[in-house]
């Protein structure tokens, strides 16, 4: 490690939270319905969906009713996104000549853009056409993202209103997620990414003739603007097979701190959000503490094991000064290859910059488990401030147990119906994530597809349910999970992630909106203090550790481990 490597580091977190405020107030205020610098333009397109829509702006929806839109919207984007890549070969803009894409692969894939996991089973370049990635998965990439922050929404107005009968409405939050916040702001960072060199164009490739005389075909395509997207609503999914590793997603340092930041800009300024909306910035900044700790110590653990080498080649007479470089781009580096792999697992985003699967024993645990830890470091936009609250509702119950006092968290009693729901959407997600992992570790088939025997190719099985469970979309490499097997319950997987855990959580926004906020007293527990950070800290990490820890164990832990006896498997 050296102090330029925690320089980059550092000065890429400040830069996210100088903007985490004013990012914040605005989306604050678009959210509120007030004006906005986009206004003039976009309030005539946004009432001319309303229109065309059938709906009513100013009715607003219960709990139920609001979930019930959020379900048949996802059902419709899948369904939709399925045909098109299901008739690829018979729709416009495939000048490659791509055939359509196999049933089991557009289920996975369909699944995986509609959640906002973008896990890919494919080779973008060698599978897609122009027309799926732009009107298919780019324009999912928008709404998905634009679905998590509409559910961040509502959970945000239970705790802001008092005995309210409903929460919003899923439609319009929806749009103006999507015309005020993503759209203005990904257009910016695809012309940014445009001037550093990333291609955006509908050609087909470009042939190039390499030093030794041969002739080299190029993948080409509108690959910036999905990079934009892609970051920015913490999607992850690449126009290329190796994502933001390929020079044409992302060509420079320059280019890869602007990728890092976009992807945990909007996230984190969503924190800043709900404080704002709730009448209690000091919440925000709470909830921004326990996500920047979780990520500033994950960075730091990663950039020290890889920096440190790998034990095994150091044994053999390897020189350790430049650390463990397989599987990293040399324009990165250590720093910022550890620092995209904290973020991009801490969010939901699963855009790669270097292959996780190459680190070391330790390297490789932090992100797989922070991903386990729930996605909400600080997740993805949207999913992951809900997440955060679900967490907070834990805390304060733990909290109340403590003092002998009824729960409160912002002026809602949390009772027993909102801690049924807090735990059915806590425990779904390792129910699924050992549970697949368990049968896929037994079935000869599953077995089949890992690339490395003993704990590693555990480690590939587990990153994958993980990944796949959590929403996330990055993969640990090594894997074939291009199979009828791993293609289905993959997506299993991600429609339990997002869709089990959010029905509960909605429902917890319908009962703590219809409670009467109360004030603050002398025995109410503040939840906007170091103390509550320290235990929201402690809640995650116990409830990560806990059931994580013997799956952990018997992957990346026992191969760290015998990485430093210089044993092989």
């Amino acid at each position: 490690m050296i102090t330029i490597g925690w320089l980059q580091i550092c000065l890429l977190f400040l830069a996210v939270l100088i903007v985490v405020k004013p990012l914040g107030l605005y989306m604050a205020r678009v959210f509120s319905g007030g004006r906005t610098m986009f206004s003039p333009v976009l309030a005539p397109v946004e009432r001319g969906l309303y229109a065309a829509a059938g709906v009513h702006p100013a009715k607003e929806q219960g709990w139920l009713a609001y979930t019930l839109s959020m379900l048949a919207f996802s059902l419709i984007g899948f369904a939709s996104l399925y045909t098109i890549l299901r008739c690829q070969a018979w729709l416009p803009l495939n000048p490659q000549g791509f055939g359509n894409v196999p049933p089991d692969l557009a289920f996975n894939t369909a699944v995986s853009f509609v959640t906002n996991t973008n896990w890919q089973n494919y080779a973008g370049e060698t599978t897609m056409s122009h027309f799926s990635q732009m009107a298919g998965l780019t324009v999912h990439n928008f709404v998905s993202a634009a679905t998590g922050i509409a559910m961040a929404l509502a959970v945000t107005r239970a705790f802001a209103r008092s005995a309210a009968a409903t929460v919003g409405n899923f439609w319009v939050d929806l749009v103006r997620a999507t015309l005020y916040v993503l759209l203005p702001i990904a257009v910016v960072i695809a012309l940014a990414f445009v001037a550093m060199g990333l291609p955006q164009t509908l050609d087909a490739s470009a042939v190039a003739t390499t030093l030794e005389g041969a002739r080299q075909t190029i993948a080409l395509g509108p690959i910036a603007s999905q990079e934009a997207i892609k970051q920015l609503g913490t999607n992850g999914g690449g126009f290329l097979n190796v994502n933001a590793a390929h020079p044409f997603e992302n060509p420079t340092a320059l280019s890869n701190y602007l990728n890092i930041f976009a992807m945990l800009s909007l996230s984190a300024a969503l924190l800043y959000t709900f404080g704002q909306l709730v009448g209690n910035r000091r919440q925000g900044w709470a909830f921004v503490a326990v996500t920047f700790t979780f990520l500033v110590v994950g960075a730091g653990v990663v950039y020290w094991a890889e920096a440190a080498g790998n034990p095994i080649l150091t044994a053999l007479g390897l020189d350790p000064a430049l650390g463990n470089m397989e599987g990293k781009e040399v324009r990165f580096g250590e720093a910022m290859t550890a620092l995209y792999a904290a973020v991009t697992t801490g969010l939901s985003d699963g855009g790669v910059n270097g292959m996780h699967g190459s680190f070391t024993g330790l390297g490789g645990l932090v992100p797989m488990f922070l991903i386990q830890l729930g996605e909400v470091l600080p997740g993805g936009v949207g999913s992951g401030l809900y997440g955060l609250v679900v967490f907070a509702i834990l805390a304060v119950f733990v909290a109340g147990l403590m003092v002998g006092r009824t729960p409160e968290l912002l002026g809602k009693k949390i009772e027993a119906r909102e801690m049924k729901y807090a735990m059915f959407a806590v425990l779904i997600l390792p129910v699924a994530i050992l549970g697949f992992t368990a049968i896929s570790a037994m079935l000869p088939s599953a077995v089949a597809s890992i690339g490395t025997a003993g704990p590693h190719g555990l480690s590939e099985i587990l990153y994958a349910f993980t990944s796949a469970t959590g929403n996330n979309g990055s993969a640990f490499g090594g894997l074939n999970g291009n199979t009828p097997w791993y293609n289905t319950t993959l997506g299993i997987a991600m429609l339990l992630g997002r869709f089990a855990y959010a029905v509960p959580v909605l429902a917890i926004a319908g009962s703590v909106a219809a409670k009467t906020r109360v004030p603050a007293s002398k025995g109410t527990f503040p939840t906007d203090t170091p103390l509550f950070v320290g235990l929201m800290i402690g809640i995650i990490l116990i409830l990560g550790g806990l059931v994580y820890f013997p799956a952990l164990a018997l992957g990346p832990i026992i191969e760290h481990f015998a990485m430093l006896s210089g044993q092989t498997f």
